[in-house]
């Protein structure tokens, strides 16, 4: 399996008065093509600093972020919002949808922005719906929507455009255990389906278990979960 995304010796600082901050210390990591890896680690430890620099949402302050072969680190803010709009998908514990639109809609939106038809992009959507076992919920609002078909069509959003990777801050954090797992079912099917590299942050063990790799942050760094004596 190829390699979609890269850290090299990444580092993030924070200043806070006379103190600073170090989040990432030389963090190394890579993430293949088809693979799910569980984020695990307590609040506070970086997780979101981690998964917004290999987002490109944060700039590094040393070290690179290298996706699809290309290096990141560099690159101005146009350049970089072009590679987050094309080659990577977010997903976050809150849906974000735009209660104003349809399902089908919310879909829609990332892949005209893109450039699609219309008709392209709610055949997209519309399939992506089916494959998320929500087609029939194509015509409803966010606020019609159970938390968990909420989260569902935020995950189609996400891969509507076909990134290579997607990054997701607790994305099942605000469901119950059964629906959790419901949506990650769906999740995982979409990823090995699609080829999609997939780093999930979680706090859910039995989730992260069926993952295929864990890694936690330890001093700054990107190491095994099962390394730090922590439940894997």
């Amino acid at each position: 399996m190829s390699v979609v995304i890269e850290l090299k010796g990444v580092e993030r600082h924070y200043v806070q008065g006379p103190r600073r901050l170090t989040i990432l210390n030389g963090a190394d990591f890579s993430l293949k093509r088809a693979e799910m890896v569980a984020l695990v680690a307590p609040s506070g430890a970086g997780k979101s600093t981690l998964l917004h620099t290999a987002g490109l949402l944060e700039r590094p302050d040393a070290g690179d972020v290298i996706l699809g072969g290309r290096s990141c680190g560099r690159l101005s803010d146009d350049e970089r919002t072009a590679i987050r709009r094309n080659d990577i998908g977010f997903v976050y514990q809150f849906h974000h949808l735009l209660p104003e639109f349809t399902a089908l809609e919310n879909i829609m939106m990332p892949q005209l922005v893109h450039g699609l038809s219309r008709a392209d992009a709610a055949s997209r959507a519309e399939q992506l719906l089916d494959y998320m076992k929500i087609g029939k919920r194509a015509q409803h609002r966010p606020s019609e929507l159970s938390g968990g078909e909420q989260q569902r069509v935020a995950i189609a959003r996400a891969v509507a455009n076909a990134p290579l990777v997607l990054l997701a801050d607790e994305p099942t954090g605000n469901l119950d255990p059964v629906t959790a797992s419901y949506v990650f079912d769906a999740l995982e099917a979409l990823v090995r389906q699609s080829g999609l590299a997939a780093l999930i942050a979680t706090h859910n063990h039995d989730l992260a278990a069926r993952m295929d790799r864990r890694v936690t942050l330890l001093d700054g760094r990107i190491v095994p979960l099962e390394s730090v004596g922590l439940p894997a």
